[in-house]
């Protein structure tokens, strides 16, 4: 009996295989797809991503880039201080002392209210 169980357990099976009496159901309507971000998660997701470019707008341009370019904000990676100076034609200090004044201006609650939020909810 149980060599019986095995063997079918290691028969392959299609995940449109009906399932009920009416088969409207498939196997497949019932396996869940661990890599799917919910529908919650998306909405949360593409808020915060609204909130943290309305911030980095309230930034100056140059601040905004920076930020941007160091953190890899649309970037897709990040670049050292060395690298955003070098865009900048300035020093890798210079770029340093601007990430902190604009970091400095994010953490005031004017602009750290709206991000939030996001934070508590995480």
């Amino acid at each position: 009996k149980v060599r019986k169980i095995m063997k079918i357990a290691q028969e392959p099976i299609s995940l449109e295989t009906p399932i009920g009496e009416e088969e409207d159901s498939h196997l497949g309507d019932f396996i869940e797809d661990k890599n799917a971000v919910s529908p919650i998660d998306a909405v949360i997701f593409s808020n915060l991503k609204d909130q943290t470019r309305s911030v980095l707008k309230s930034l100056t341009p140059r601040e905004e880039l920076v930020l941007k370019m160091r953190f890899g904000v649309g970037e897709g990676s990040e670049h050292t201080l060395e690298e955003v100076g070098r865009s900048f034609n300035v020093t890798r200090e210079r770029i340093r002392q601007i990430e902190s004044k604009a970091l400095r201006k994010l953490r005031h609650p004017s602009r750290s209210l709206k991000l939030r939020p996001f934070l508590d909810s995480a």
